[in-house]
C-alpha cells in the first residue's frame, strides 16, 4: 500500500481578516511542505473565520471571501508551495440560487475547496447544518447535497465538514460505497468540558463505519464566547488512536498513512491528483498528552480571554480585586494569558471592607506581579448618599455601583478593558449589580460555577509549586467564606444557599432543564428549590446586560440558554403551573 503523508494545520484565525487569515493558511503550508506533506488539510472555514454569523449574508463579503480564496491558489505557486495539496474551508455561495422566503441571502455555503497547481480543482459544501446549542446554521447557509472523493497520489480521498462526522447519514455513510482510503474532515468544533473524549469515541465509530482512515483537524483560539481547543487527530480503518495534536496550542500534526490504492479504473473522483508516491522514511506519530480537566478548564479560560483581548485591539485589562476569590481567580487567569505588566488591579475598598481583604488584594497583587492601587470609595459613597437618602439592598448596590463607575473611569482614562468577576452560581440567581460589579467588556468565569472557581483556584496553585513558582492567590482567599462586604458582617449565605448545594440545583435545572418537580423528587428540598428557580427565572434581564465570557460547559448563558426576559412561566415544585 501507498503511503500518504499528511498535515493538519491547528491555527488560529480570526473572523473577517482574511487578508491576515490568508496568511496563516501559506505558513502553514509553507511548514507543512518543509515536512514533506503531500495533502495538508485546515479548518472549517479557516479563510474567514468562524463563526462568522450574519456576515455569512452579506454579498460584500460572501464575494470578498471567494476573491481571498482564488488569491491563496496563485499565492501558494507564487511561494512554491504548488504541488501541494490544500484543503482549506471558506464561504461561497450557490451559483444563480433562487430568491425565495426561507432561504439565507445569497444562498451562502459552508464550504471547503480543494487546491493544487494554482488552481480550484474541487469544492465540497457542508451537507448537516447545526441549529442547536451555540449554533445557528439554517439561518446562515444552505446545505450542500453532492459528496466529494479526489484521488491523491493514487488514494481516493472523501471529504466532510463537522457536523456531518456527527450525524448519522449523509457524506459519511456514503465513504465506504465510494471505496475511500481517508476520509478527511474539517471542523469548526468549540470547547466544552470532556469533549475531546466525545470527538475519539465519534471518529473511531465513523472509521470503522467508512472502513478507512480518518483524519480530523480542528482550529484553535477564542471568538468571542467560544474557544476552540484543537485536539485535531488521525484513527486508522479500525478507529485506533494514531496520532494526536496539542489542545489550545496551535500546531501541525504530520502523519504517514499506508492506505488503499485506489482502482484506477474507478471514475468516482471529481479530481486526479499527481501519481502514487514513494514511500517516505516512516515519521514517529505524535500523540499528546491529555490536560486533566482543571487544567483544560483553565487553559481554556486563558486562550478565550487572551484572543478577545487581543482580536479587538486592547493591550491590557483593569478589574476590581476584593481579596475575594473570583476577583482572584480572574486576575490569575488574566496574568497567565497577557502577562503581568498588561494586567492593572485596583483595590476599591468602603467602609465595610475587612482589613484582610485589603491585606488579600495587595498580597495577590504581589504573587502575580499585576499592577496594583488603592481607590477609597467611602467618600463618593457618602456623596452619592447625602443627596439620594438610600438604605438597605439599595444602599449596598450604591457602593457596588461606584466600583463600577471608578473601573469604568479609569477604562476610559487608560484604555484598559475593564474585567467582570461574577461567576456563574451568581449570574444564574441574579447575585449582581448592574452598572455595578456587572459592568465590564468581558467575564472570563462567567461560565465557571462556585466551586469550580474554588477547584480551579487550588489547581493553578499546586500547579505553580509544581514548577518551582509562587503560588498566585493567596491561600485566604481561597479558605474564608466569600462575602460581597456590602454591609457589616455580610456572607454569601445571608442571600445564598451552601455553593454546593446551590450549584448542584443549578446544574440539573440550567444544564440539563430538570424541572422543579423533577428537582424534588431528586432530593432537594421543595421551598428551595421553588426560591431558587424564581431567582434565576427573574433575573433573566440582567443576563441580557452581562458581558461575554468563555464558555466551558454543555450550556453556557447567551449563545446556548436564551428565555424571553418578559416571560411569566413559573416551575412549581408540585408540578406545571403559570403564574398568571
Amino acid at each position: 500500500m501507498p503511503q500518504l503523508r499528511v498535515a493538519l494545520a491547528q491555527v488560529n484565525p480570526c473572523v473577517g481578516d482574511l487578508e491576515g487569515n490568508s496568511t496563516l493558511v501559506l505558513d502553514a503550508v509553507d511548514r507543512a511542505a518543509q515536512a514533506g506533506a503531500r495533502l495538508v488539510a485546515l479548518p472549517e472555514m479557516v479563510l474567514t473565520g468562524y463563526p462568522i454569523e450574519d456576515l455569512a449574508l452579506r454579498p460584500s463579503f460572501q464575494a470578498a471571501s471567494r476573491v481571498a480564496l482564488d488569491r491563496l491558489a496563485r499565492d501558494l505557486v507564487d511561494r512554491g508551495l504548488g504541488g501541494q495539496v490544500v484543503v482549506v474551508g471558506y464561504l461561497d455561495t450557490v451559483p444563480d440560487a433562487d430568491v425565495r422566503l426561507g432561504r439565507p441571502r445569497g444562498a451562502p455555503t459552508n464550504a471547503a475547496a480543494v487546491i493544487t497547481g494554482g488552481r480550484i480543482v474541487a469544492r465540497y459544501a457542508k451537507h448537516h447544518l447545526p441549529n442547536y446549542g451555540v449554533f445557528d446554521e439554517y439561518r446562515y447557509f444552505v446545505p450542500g447535497e453532492d459528496g466529494c472523493v479526489i484521488r491523491v497520489d493514487g488514494v481516493d480521498v472523501a471529504l466532510a465538514i463537522c457536523e456531518d462526522l456527527w450525524q448519522d447519514g449523509g457524506p459519511v455513510a456514503q465513504v465506504r460505497a465510494a471505496g475511500a482510503g481517508l476520509l478527511l474532515v474539517l471542523n469548526g468544533s468549540p470547547y466544552e468540558r470532556n469533549k475531546d473524549d466525545v470527538r475519539l469515541a465519534l471518529c473511531s465509530r465513523r472509521a470503522r463505519e467508512a472502513g478507512c482512515a480518518l483524519a480530523y483537524v480542528n482550529m484553535v483560539g477564542g471568538q468571542d464566547e467560544l474557544v476552540f481547543d484543537g485536539d485535531s487527530l488521525v484513527v486508522d480503518a479500525d478507529g485506533g488512536l494514531l496520532a494526536r495534536a496539542p489542545q489550545f496550542d496551535g500546531s501541525l500534526l504530520v502523519v504517514d498513512l499506508d492506505l488503499p490504492i485506489a482502482d484506477p479504473a474507478s471514475s468516482r473522483s471529481l479530481a486526479a491528483i499527481g501519481f502514487p508516491s514513494p514511500a517516505y522514511d516512516r515519521r514517529d506519530h505524535e500523540v499528546a498528552e491529555r490536560l486533566s480537566d482543571e487544567a483544560e478548564v483553565w487553559s481554556a479560560l486563558v486562550v478565550g480571554l487572551r484572543d478577545y483581548v487581543v482580536k479587538n485591539g486592547f493591550r491590557s485589562v483593569t478589574l476590581g480585586l476584593s481579596g475575594g476569590i473570583d476577583s482572584a481567580v480572574v486576575a490569575a487567569v488574566a496574568v497567565d494569558a497577557l502577562g503581568a505588566d498588561a494586567v492593572h488591579g485596583v483595590s476599591l475598598p468602603s467602609d465595610y471592607s475587612s482589613q484582610h481583604s485589603r491585606d488579600d488584594a495587595a498580597e495577590l497583587a504581589r504573587r502575580t506581579g499585576c499592577h496594583f492601587r488603592t481607590v477609597e470609595i467611602a467618600p463618593m459613597v457618602s456623596a452619592f448618599g447625602s443627596q439620594l437618602e438610600l438604605s438597605g439592598l439599595a444602599e449596598e448596590n450604591l457602593q457596588a455601583r461606584v466600583r463600577g463607575t471608578t473601573l469604568m473611569a479609569i477604562s476610559n482614562a487608560e484604555g484598559h478593558l475593564v474585567l467582570a468577576t461574577g461567576n456563574k452560581s451568581e449570574l444564574s440567581v441574579g447575585y449582581s449589580t448592574i452598572y455595578g460589579d456587572a459592568v465590564g467588556g468581558f467575564a472570563p468565569i462567567k461560565d465557571v460555577p462556585k466551586v469550580d472557581v474554588w477547584r480551579l483556584a487550588a489547581w493553578r496553585n499546586a500547579e505553580a509549586e509544581r514548577r518551582g513558582e509562587t503560588p498566585p492567590i493567596p491561600r485566604s482567599s481561597i479558605d474564608k467564606p466569600p462575602s460581597a462586604e456590602l454591609r457589616p458582617g455580610q456572607l454569601d449565605t445571608d442571600s445564598l444557599p451552601d455553593y454546593a448545594v446551590l450549584d448542584d440545583l443549578l446544574d440539573d435545572y440550567v444544564e440539563n432543564d430538570r424541572g422543579a418537580a423533577e428537582l424534588v423528587d431528586d432530593g432537594f428540598e421543595p421551598a428551595l428549590v421553588e426560591r431558587v428557580l424564581r431567582l434565576t427565572d427573574v433575573a433573566e434581564y440582567k443576563r441580557r446586560q452581562y458581558p461575554p465570557g468563555t464558555k466551558i460547559s454543555v450550556k453556557g448563558f447567551g449563545r446556548d440558554r436564551r428565555l424571553p426576559i418578559t416571560n411569566r412561566w413559573r416551575e412549581s415544585a408540585t408540578g406545571p403551573a403559570a403564574d398568571g
